[in-house]
């Protein structure tokens, strides 16, 4: 069993209950998903970039990505319809767990001028998004095989109701939350 999966049962359920008055531990939120995003934007003059990014991807998140591909033509950004633009990786389960764990603990700690997450990033029903500037915070990524330095975007999808309630899961999680 995950680390953090047994926190939540030992640790988080019964302060949920005591903080928001849950009747039943069903009831108190938990984590539905977490979903890994990074765009390489335009592939058509360097394919390598998008070959570095699904290789990273699946380094940190342990699953095989899922390439995107553009929508709609774009001529300001020279992106054709049908063109791959990034990489998505959606993780469920224990591996959902596994990933917060090295997030929360090893790579965000990892960041450079870190001074907390920002509260503001919830998105008014309980999921909370955020983002990286490199992927060589992570320790499965090794920096002689990278490229080119990419971004990603996480978003943590809960099923609390409310931000606060989805703040007060994430910071008993051990979310470094800033204090402003």
């Amino acid at each position: 069993m995950p680390r953090l999966l047994d926190r939540y049962k030992t640790d988080v359920v019964p302060k949920m209950m005591e903080r928001f008055g849950y009747k039943n531990r069903l009831a108190v939120p938990r984590l539905d998903k977490v979903v890994l995003n990074m765009g390489v934007g335009n592939t058509h003059d360097d394919k390598t970039r998008l070959e570095g990014a699904l290789r990273d991807l699946a380094a940190i998140s342990g699953q095989r990505p899922a390439t995107m591909k553009a929508r709609k033509s774009v001529a300001a950004f020279k992106i054709r319809e049908g063109v791959p633009v990034g990489v998505k990786v959606t993780l469920r389960g224990h591996r959902m767990y596994e990933f917060l764990d090295r997030l929360i603990s090893v790579a965000i700690p990892r960041l450079r001028d870190f001074r907390g997450l920002s509260t503001a990033s919830f998105d008014g029903r309980g999921n909370y998004s955020l983002g990286i500037g490199e992927q060589l915070v992570f320790p499965e990524v090794k920096p002689d095989d990278v490229q080119a330095v990419q971004g990603m975007d996480i978003t943590v999808c809960t099923t609390a109701r409310t931000d606060e309630e989805a703040s007060a899961l994430l910071g008993l999680f051990g979310m470094p939350f800033s204090r402003s």
